[in-house]
């Protein structure tokens, strides 16, 4: 029996290339002409000899994001076989994200790696720790702010519209209405240990954060964020010091909630190929880089903004 085609995959290089998909799919795929709005191209250095054995080329195009412009490319129609082989034939600078084209009509695409490197209008949503709690200088996110807008400061932009004591369910019912007007290609979201809180004299009972409510309040958030053409990055936990946790208006905070918590997020990311940023080992086991075991200092403010530049700049 013929597979037939289940995906498709926007391609603006390489893939639109007869010749390519015969040597990686073993047949010329059905595809029709698409464009991409708020993106632009800038080229890629290839190295991976298989890689150029089967286009010809040694650079070749990766995606940008441009507000006004469009990319012209190509759908192709593929098998789940032909996708993971698409997959395999893409180098580690790219990866497979959800994207929505010019005609509506959502789709996979090939997009850079590091997932703010292209990014040109950054929305920041969260919690304390996104908003910069303890650090006068505003925290990671007021830094990552700085460095993004000076690499261009008539194009980019960053908001940072984090909430204290917000959770995903809070974040999920208020972003949409925030997000029009500031028009973002990027969505990164830092929430969820207020999720993972429990209250003052309650037994530890379950570990576990409610994984339908952290999946439920990600889902919204996704489907958001798609609605916008933005992409979503979804930024982890940061460690906390049990032993100097305290009372929070009625809420404890457990590294045994907050360590299922990270499992939980980077699980819902993996199954639906939305870019995760690990924020829990830069701050592990130095008590020092918090103000109070759960709050980073001005220092471990920036030591998470050094590791979100590492990882997804």
């Amino acid at each position: 029996m013929t597979e037939s085609p289940a995906h498709t995959l926007f391609s603006f290089g390489t893939l639109m290339d007869e010749r390519v998909q015969t040597a990686l799919f073993g047949r010329a795929v059905p595809t029709s002409p698409a464009s991409l709005a708020g993106y632009t191209t800038r080229p890629l250095q290839i190295t991976d000899p298989a890689v150029i054995a089967a286009s010809g080329l040694d650079v070749h195009l990766i995606l940008e994001r441009r507000l006004g412009a469009s990319v012209e490319g190509a759908v192709l129609h593929l098998t789940d076989r032909e996708l993971a082989a698409a997959d395999a034939y893409e180098v580690d600078d790219y990866t497979r994200r959800r994207v929505v084209l010019t005609s509506g009509e959502s789709t996979w695409a090939y997009l850079d790696a590091k997932p703010l490197r292209p990014a040109e209008r950054i929305v920041v949503v969260g919690d304390s720790i996104a908003y910069g709690r303890c650090d006068p200088q505003g925290g990671w996110a007021a830094r990552l702010a700085a460095a993004h807008i000076a690499g261009n400061e008539a194009r980019r932009r960053v908001f940072n519209l984090a909430i204290p004591g917000s959770t995903l369910a809070d974040v999920s019912e208020q972003t949409p209405a925030l997000l029009p007007a500031r028009r973002p290609d990027t969505l990164l979201v830092a929430a969820g240990i207020n999720d993972s809180a429990v209250p003052v004299g309650a037994g530890d009972g379950d570990v576990r954060p409610d994984p339908a409510h952290v999946d439920a309040g990600l889902d919204s958030l996704a489907a958001t964020a798609l609605r916008h053409g933005a992409r979503l990055v979804v930024a982890g936990p940061t460690w906390l010091d049990e032993d100097r946790t305290r009372d929070y208006e009625g809420l404890r905070f457990t590294r045994a909630r907050a360590l299922a918590l990270r499992a939980s997020l980077r699980c819902w990311c993996e199954a639906n190929h939305i870019d995760y940023l690990d924020m829990w080992e830069p701050l592990r086991g130095n008590g020092g880089l918090l103000a109070d075991g759960l709050h980073p200092t001005a220092e471990g403010h920036r030591e998470l903004y050094r590791h979100v530049r590492a990882v997804s700049c």
